[in-house]
């Protein structure tokens, strides 16, 4: 029988991908619902080929224009209110939207699907702690969509959590692997975008380049897995064929290896605990295969050590941290402020931004929205 399927973020890189999977067999789902954030565009030609129960959009200036659409196509599609579409029941519901604009959609699905195929890393971020307890109150599982912890699923199948020494997550190194400061100065948006080996959207590309992405995911890590951050490390490996580790208490290490293609861990997180025949994904060894292991590069790419420290530290510091990159690297994209300041805000706003007692996923969507509100001011004034 086939599964219901919800995906947010249908028109972005990850939603892309997992469309190409169930292109590749097709009976196996129903789609339920498709929602995009702005690319109205997009979303159209999907309806039309993908002929989902419901579609959505959360830009209220294009509702309109879908709804009018979804009127002249004739298809069976409806319109529901991007805020309606979280009671909307299903059997797997992917959260791919990217940046804090993920949480609300993530959060409040909890209650209505079995499975959270999760790729919106900043939702366990911002609110790790109060996802599992939704996840554990609702009985909902969580899969993780992103490579690396994908990888960490399923390498924890050949052991028990008290057995695991620790996690090993898996960086490519982005594009400035190996340079230092002085190189990094004036690098341009084009550069910075020109990742070597995955193909991302923009947000995340930089977030790889600054060490950030990798950071981002250490603190992921340790609210899927459970696992205290002085276990879970990170390594550079230029080559991006091993997704990550893990190192039991006996010495072993189990890692996952494969394509450098995001329809592989979402078919994981689609089909698990099932494997199916896909030929598509076979993996190619060559004539020979380096892989290399490197340390990460602390002093230049500040941003790691910046994810640790927050991690450790309270919701609110890690609500400051995901917020004030968000801000900086959207300043970076649009060539207003250069790559290293990018860090150096994020630590800015750690230093100025005072933490309130947070205890409630209300409150954590009210303080982010207060950090974006100083942090866009800041960069307005100049002040980084």
């Amino acid at each position: 029988m086939a599964k219901t399927l919800k995906i947010y973020g249908s028109t972005g890189s990850i939603g892309k991908s997992c469309l190409n999977v169930l292109r590749l067999k097709r009976e196996d789902f129903s789609l339920k619902l498709i929602a995009a954030g702005n690319n109205l565009d997009l979303l159209k030609t999907q309806i039309k080929e993908f002929r989902p129960e419901y579609a959505t959009i959360y830009n209220d200036k294009k509702v309109e224009e879908l709804k009018f659409f979804l009127d002249e196509f004739g298809g069976n599609t409806r319109f529901v209110p991007f805020e309606k579409s979280f009671e909307i029941y299903s059997d797997i519901t992917l959260s791919a939207i990217v940046g804090s604009a993920g949480l609300i959609p993530t959060f409040k699905s909890i209650p209505h699907t079995k499975r959270l195929a999760l790729a919106n890393k900043e939702s366990m971020v911002l609110a790790g702690e109060f996802i599992n307890r939704e996840c554990k109150k609702h009985g909902t599982e969580i899969i993780p969509v992103d490579s690396e912890h994908n990888a960490i699923h399923q390498s924890m199948r050949a052991g028990k959590i008290e057995e695991v020494k620790s996690l090993i997550l898996t960086a490519s190194g982005g594009p400035f692997l190996g340079k230092g400061i002085e190189e990094l100065k004036t690098v341009s948006v084009e550069e910075t975008l020109n990742h070597p080996t995955w193909d991302m959207g923009s947000k995340i590309t930089v977030d790889s380049a600054t060490l950030m992405n990798k950071g981002l995911e250490v603190i992921e890590a340790h609210f899927l897995f459970g696992i205290d951050y002085e276990n879970i490390k990170v390594k550079i490996h230029p080559q991006s064929v091993v997704h990550s580790m893990v190192e039991f208490v006996d010495g072993s290490i189990i890692c996952q290896m494969g394509k450098t293609d995001m329809m592989l861990p979402i078919q994981y997180a689609l089909y698990f605990p099932d494997r199916i025949n896909t030929p598509e994904f076979s993996f190619d060894f060559g004539d020979f295969l380096k892989l290399e292991f490197l340390e990460p590069d602390r002093e230049t790419f500040k941003s790691l050590d910046l994810a640790y420290r927050c991690g450790k530290g309270s919701v609110g510091d890690r609500i400051i941290l995901n917020c004030a990159n968000e801000i900086a690297v959207n300043s970076f994209l649009e060539e207003n402020m250069p790559f290293l300041k990018i860090p150096e805000f994020i630590e800015r706003m750690l230093d100025k931004i005072d933490r309130p007692k947070i205890s409630s996923i209300e409150d954590v969507i009210g303080f982010n929205e207060k950090v974006r509100k100083i942090c866009i001011e800041e960069v307005k004034g100049g002040n980084f």
